[in-house]
């Protein structure tokens, strides 16, 4: 019987081993004003897959941890669905390798999806809409990714502020006494913004060559290939503020609430400079909304979930509490999730 209550169950996380300080990102770069990058940013170390560890390792492990933290989670699941712009290979998809590695039944579905920042609303909103529609009653959503390999050491843009990581989110079926539930979401898009964060060769648009990969030095000094990821900084920023705020303030609005009525705002973890300015123009305290980017960094599509989870075992959240949830990136594609705890 499909349900019309839509709930997380549970978090878990994983974060790569090695971590990379700001105090070695300067010692292999003395020339680089790391101090103002951190202050920008907010980040001051970010965990970095090894060079045999993908998205997928990560996923697993976190797989794993859920398992564990909910024994009974790995014989409930329905589907799975994968979020990544990391994947192991052009074919197949992460996804059926997850489902092989995790020991899934054949009844359990699985697809991948390419978004970044905003892959986690996303992915709440494809898992609600097939726990409503009957398709499933437990679904996984996984959100790894594993920038580092994209990036260029010399490209200070994105150097101090991408790390790796991996979240699953149990997302079910809620019961008719469980007042906790995803109550609204809201997703956006503006492709004429599609080439502020950018990988511009290694499909099939533009090939892999010798040409694309020399190293191309831009007026700020950055230093990347055409194989390395590219960043609008400036650009996303100008797009966050007038973008998200607008979205947030009408999510609010048509289920009949303020922000003040919000007891946490969890933004996806896109720099210093964004949360402020998010706060900012929002009008929110910086109690109400919830950062972990100094320690973890960027993790794209896992900031939300990983800064959920850790918000609720800090008690920072807890049962009962309205919260507001919101990515934004890639594409450019935002969106936003109200939900009780």
């Amino acid at each position: 019987m499909a349900s019309n209550r839509v709930k997380i169950e549970a978090i878990e996380y994983y974060l790569p081993q090695k971590v990379v300080t700001n105090d070695d990102i300067k010692a292999e770069n003395p020339s680089w004003n790391v101090k103002l990058l951190e202050e920008r940013t907010g980040v001051r170390q970010r965990h970095i897959s090894s060079d045999n560890e993908t998205a997928l390792d990560l996923a697993l492990t976190a797989c794993k941890q859920l398992f564990k933290s909910v024994p009974d989670a790995a014989a409930r699941i329905d589907g799975l669905i994968f979020c990544t712009e990391s994947e192991d290979y052009i074919l197949p998809p992460n996804c059926c390798m997850l489902h092989k590695m995790l020991d899934l039944p054949e009844n359990v579905f699985a697809f991948d999806y390419n978004l970044a920042c905003s892959g986690f609303i996303y992915g709440l909103a494809l898992a609600r809409g097939l726990v409503i529609s009957g398709q499933a009653k437990n679904i996984l959503l996984i959100n790894a990714d594993t920038y580092s390999k994209y990036i260029n050491k010399q490209d200070r843009a994105t150097r101090i502020l991408f790390g790796d990581g991996a979240a699953v989110t149990l997302i079910t079926a809620a019961g008719e006494n469980d007042e906790s539930g995803i109550l609204d979401i809201q997703c956006a898009t503006s492709g004429k913004g599609y080439d502020k964060l950018i990988i511009p060769s290694g499909g099939n648009r533009m090939p892999k060559t010798p040409e694309t990969s020399k190293p191309l030095t831009d007026k700020s000094g950055n230093t990347r290939t055409l194989e390395n990821i590219y960043m609008d900084g400036m650009g996303i920023l100008s797009f966050v503020n007038s973008r998200v705020p607008s979205q947030v303030s009408e999510v609010l609005n048509r289920n009949g609430l303020s922000a003040d009525r919000i007891d946490m705002f969890i933004f996806h973890q896109a720099s210093a400079m964004a949360l402020d300015s998010l706060e900012r123009i929002m009008g929110i305290p910086s109690q109400k909304s919830f950062r972990n980017i100094g320690e973890a960094g960027n993790t794209v599509g896992a900031t939300i979930p990983i800064c959920l989870k850790n918000a609720l075992d800090a008690n920072r959240i807890i049962s009962g509490n309205t919260v507001v949830l919101s990515g934004f990136g890639v594409g450019l594609s935002w969106g936003t999730a109200l939900v009780k705890i």
